[in-house]
């Protein structure tokens, strides 16, 4: 433990309240349950995967691929959903460029959070725990092994209401992240690609035979992922909803435009870390609040 410490490393178990809810969707009977999660970096957890999409692909990534994955991250980012992926070459490291560029991000890897794996993103891995976080299930000084990858992949979809799968050729590992979304019944997206291209070949087959939504921009994104009824933040000057419950509304006065973390705002309204978290969550949902480096802030 003390390694971990050391390396700035803490570890987050069910109950903690950093643990995101939606990993009780892994409880199910047969399923691959988690019993804990070291976590590295300044951003809470379970608020940034509370408006979040994982977007995953090939390693191998084509210009296109990596282009469109950019694009993607980065306007959803801009329009306050996390972007959650594996930290791999390619669509992976694209996306997470992307959305770093704006604001915070989940990388899940299969190895130690001490270890960079792959090491040319070790640069990455050390900006993104200044405003996101790193996860992972396996322990301080862990390197990865083959099949630590595909557990590691039911995290990625477990952990996010909807999965995009930007490039995949026929045998890619993503594939494997949009089974376990499907699995899960979370929203399941492909970015069509050429029809000539072998990295498209995995989007196409998710498209023509798993009924994944298709998607080319982030508004068709936020349409699959958002409940019926619940508008995306809308840009433009701070409003504040008249339907709000009391406790919303209190932590909301308690938000400065220059940012707080949770256990400050919490103190502030009188609410439990909890309840602040609950209604953190609630209000960045509805565009009320946006994360910054120091927690929690009034939109700009």
């Amino acid at each position: 433990m003390s390694a971990s410490a050391q390396a700035g490393i803490r570890l987050v178990v069910p109950g903690d309240p950093e643990w995101p809810g939606r990993l009780e969707a892994l409880e199910v009977p047969g399923g691959s349950r988690s019993h804990g999660l070291w976590v590295r970096g300044h951003g809470d957890l379970r608020n940034l995967c509370l408006r979040s999409v994982a977007i995953v692909g090939a390693r191998a990534a084509t210009a296109y691929g990596e282009h469109v994955a950019a694009g993607l991250a980065y306007d959803l980012a801009a329009r306050a959903v996390v972007v959650v992926s594996g930290g791999a070459y390619g669509i992976d490291g694209a996306a997470h460029r992307a959305a770093h560029a704006v604001g915070g991000t989940v990388v899940v890897l299969a190895c130690g959070l001490d270890v960079d794996y792959p090491r040319g993103h070790a640069g990455l891995f050390a900006d993104v725990a200044r405003t996101g976080v790193l996860v992972s299930e396996r322990p301080v000084g862990a390197t990865p092994r083959a099949p630590d990858f595909l557990v590691r992949n039911r995290l990625i979809a477990a952990l996010t209401p909807g999965t995009v799968v930007v490039e995949a050729g026929r045998r890619s590992g993503a594939l494997n992240t949009a089974s376990h979304a499907m699995e899960m019944h979370r929203a399941l997206m492909a970015v069509p690609g050429p029809v000539t291209s072998a990295m498209s070949v995995g989007c196409h087959a998710l498209l023509r035979d798993w009924r994944a939504g298709c998607v080319t921009c982030a508004e068709d994104v936020l349409a699959q992922v958002t409940p019926l009824g619940d508008d995306p933040p809308r840009p433009g000057p701070f409003r504040v909803a008249a339907d709000l419950d009391p406790e919303t509304a209190r932590v909301l006065e308690a938000v400065p435009r220059t940012g707080a973390g949770t256990a400050t705002i919490a103190a502030r309204c009188g609410a439990t870390l909890e309840e602040a978290m609950r209604s953190l969550g609630l209000l960045a949902a509805a565009g009320h609040v946006e994360r910054c480096t120091s927690g929690w802030r009034l939109p700009r």
